[in-house]
Parts: structure tokens; C-alpha cells; sequence
């Protein structure tokens, strides 16, 4: 079943659109799912696309993060046999050759705001919702919450988001200096094509050298904050508090966390 679609839209058709479309989950991603955008986007990195948006069939949801229901009564060895796909998903969405905008409204939260944060610019609704609920679950974003959010937010308020695991409202999070671009749910769609079709205007080389630039020369570079990441990341999985907070979480209860 596909759970994601993708399509070329623009005055030159030079604008892919990629669309997320698991609505009864909110777009939570299985590993199926994961498959599904990673392949598409590996498509259209060898293409002549010129630019490419993420969005969502369901304006209620962008996208809830890795589908727990599936997680839940993993061994750590399958959560991180899992886990490797979702990153190689992450990485196809951040290694592309052409500028990504994300085009988000409704909820964007841990793994799902971590596909916004891969993206190179965010164009959202004033009712979209972002957050990183790791921590609540006994787990940390896994996919470049950390190495991202930190990235494109003051440090000091990037650590409060991950570390509460706080709601942030489309208009807290462009007061934050998140966002390209903040407008009305009714105007989300055109304000991403406008922004899309900028882009696509320009020369295409001289565009794709521009994100890579920028990319290698913000510090550390992906691959080594990767490395570090993930490293942090996995030191979570094999604990108690992991399995805990997913099981709570399917249980539709507070979690009970002992810090083991």
C-alpha cells in the first residue's frame, strides 16, 4: 500500500511534491512507510526536479513520528535494525541535490518534526504544532532533533524544547526564528508554491552548490554530528524507561520513568 505519493507540479513541473499520506495515523511512519520515502527521494535526487516540498494529505497532521504501535515489544536489536532505516529516510530527505521545503500545518512531532528539521526551509501554518516528545517517552530524537534544532534556534531554547518536550505553536516557533514563512492555514499551499517556484526560477547548479555550501561550512559536518549523535541516541534504547514509555504510550497511560 503506498503511503506516500509523489508528483511534479509547478508552471514547468519543475517542483516535486511529496505527500505524506497515512491520515488515519496522522502520518506516523512504519517501516514500510519509511521504505516508501526513502525510495522516492533517492528517485528524485537523480532527477531534474529543481526543487521538492513535503507535505501532508491531512492539514491536521503533518506527521505524529515513528508509529509506536509497531515499536512496541521490540527487542533492542530490532529497534535498532529499525532505527537505521529511519535514519537512512532522514538522510535521503537532507542529502538531496535540490532545496526541500517542508509545508507543514497540524501536529509535527519527534520523528516527524525531525523530517521538518532535515528539510531546508519551513513554510508553516499558524495552526501547525511542533514539538520533540522524546524525553517524555524515555527515549531522544534520534533522527537530528538535537543536531538540527540547535542549528536553526538560540542553543539555549533549542535545549528547553528537547529537554521538556514542550508543544510549540506555529507562532512560537517563527518568533523563535524557526520558520521561513508563517501564514494562514487557507494560504499555506500558495505561500509554498511561490517560495517553490523562486527557487525553481534560479539556475539549478548554481543552487544545488549554494545548499551544499551552506550545509559543509554551519561547523561540524552532518556526517560527523551523525556519528555523535547516534551514539547519545543509542545509549537510550536499552533501557528501561524506553520500553516503559512506549508501553504507556500504547496503554494510552502517564508513564511511570525509575531512570534505568
Amino acid at each position: 500500500m503506498a503511503f506516500v505519493e509523489w508528483k511534479r507540479i509547478g508552471e514547468k513541473e519543475a517542483i516535486a511534491e511529496i505527500v505524506l499520506n497515512r491520515p488515519e495515523a496522522r502520518n506516523a511512519f512504519t517501516s514500510e512507510m519509511a521504505e516508501q520515502i526513502l525510495g522516492i527521494c533517492q528517485t528524485i535526487a537523480k532527477s531534474d526536479v529543481r526543487v521538492v516540498m513535503i507535505t501532508s494529505s491531512n492539514e491536521k497532521s503533518f506527521c505524529s513520528g515513528a508509529d509506536l504501535k509497531e515499536r512496541n515489544n521490540m527487542t533492542e536489536t530490532e529497534w535498532k535494525i529499525q532505527h537505521k532505516l529511519f535514519q537512512q529516510m532522514f538522510n535521503s530527505i537532507a542529502d538531496m541535490k535540490q532545496p526541500v521545503i517542508a509545508v507543514v500545518d497540524g501536529y509535527a512531532l519527534a520523528g516527524g518534526f525531525e523530517i521538518v528539521l532535515n528539510c531546508d526551509m519551513i513554510v508553516a501554518a499558524d495552526t501547525a504544532m511542533f514539538g520533540l516528545p522524546e524525553v517524555t517517552r524515555g527515549i531522544m530524537p534520534g533522527g537530528g532533533g538535537t543536531r538540527l534544532l540547535s542549528k536553526r534556534i538560540n542553543v539555549h531554547r533549542a535545549k528547553e524544547w528537547v529537554c521538556t518536550g514542550k508543544l510549540v505553536s506555529g507562532e512560537e516557533a517563527d518568533r523563535a526564528g524557526l520558520l521561513n514563512i508563517l501564514t494562514k492555514s487557507d494560504d499555506l499551499r500558495k505561500k509554498a508554491i511561490k517560495l517553490a517556484e523562486k527557487v525553481a526560477n534560479n539556475a539549478p547548479l548554481a543552487v544545488q552548490n549554494c545548499k551544499a555550501s551552506v550545509d559543509e561550512l554551519f561547523g561540524m559536518t552532518n556526517e560527523e554530528a551523525r556519528k555523535v549523535e547516534i551514539e547519545y541516541y543509542n545509549r537510550c534504547i536499552n533501557t528501561e524507561d524506553r520500553l516503559e514509555g512506549v508501553l504507556a504510550f500504547v496503554e494510552k497511560r502517564t508513564p511511570v520513568f525509575v531512570g534505568k
